[in-house]
């Protein structure tokens, strides 16, 4: 489903990402782990053409994407949970949600499937989104890149900042999507949750591949993990 081949990224004369290639199938969880300024949120943003790849390749859904259009990768179904969330604040969440329709060859979640995962956000959707908490914010970041139609979907840090029963939440909805066969890569701090439900990892460490494997090996290996990433 997603592929990057040796891609290296800059910010202005920086470079910060040193040929890093990584694959995600359908259906498959791949967590991207590493300290923070090792070149996660970078490569997500990569993908999304945000932090356009200056050299190598990345391809999505058997097409080349390197230098496409932000709003085109989009519209090509692939869906991103910022760690910011970024939704509209002076809007209602109703509009939020409405906002990120789009087509897409990939199958569109429904606010009812939705609902079923965040019960609350039936309750909020006439609320505007600068009255939410930081949970519910996500809860519409989520849902909007549900109602999206993705293949893929970019989690950045979705526990940041949420009450262990959300981050439970969370986890739940990114298992479903690898039963409903859609792609995930998932940044995440919070190690031990991101490996539970990841089935490979890569680890990341100054722009560059440091570690890729099966997730069970890394959750399972007490000293490769502190090892690799000090926990």
């Amino acid at each position: 489903m997603l592929e990057l081949d040796a891609v290296h990224s800059f910010y202005g004369d920086t470079q910060v990402l040193f040929g890093v290639s990584l694959s995600i199938a359908a259906g498959e969880v791949v967590a991207l782990l590493g300290p923070n300024g090792a070149g996660k949120t970078t490569t997500l943003r990569a993908i999304l053409g945000l932090t356009p790849a200056r050299h190598g390749e990345i391809r999505f859904d058997g097409r080349v994407i390197t230098h496409a259009a932000t709003h085109d990768i989009a519209r090509a179904g692939i869906g991103w949970v910022p760690d910011d969330r970024r939704v509209f604040p002076s809007l209602t969440v109703a509009r939020n949600l409405a906002i990120a329709r789009k087509p897409s060859r990939f199958r569109a979640w429904s606010e009812a499937e939705c609902f079923e995962i965040f019960s609350a956000l039936g309750q909020l959707m006439q609320r505007e989104c600068e009255n939410l908490s930081g949970g519910e914010m996500q809860m519409v970041a989520i849902s909007r890149a549900l109602l999206g139609g993705p293949g893929l979907v970019l989690f950045d840090e979705p526990s940041q900042g949420l009450a262990p029963k959300l981050v439970q939440d969370v986890m739940n909805t990114i298992g479903r999507l690898k039963g409903e066969g859609i792609a995930v890569l998932l940044v995440e701090q919070n190690v031990h949750s991101a490996l539970a439900v990841a089935d490979r990892v890569v680890v990341m460490d100054h722009g560059t591949v440091a570690h890729a494997g099966p997730a069970r090996e890394l959750h399972e290996d007490d000293a490769m993990r502190m090892r690799l990433l000090g926990v």
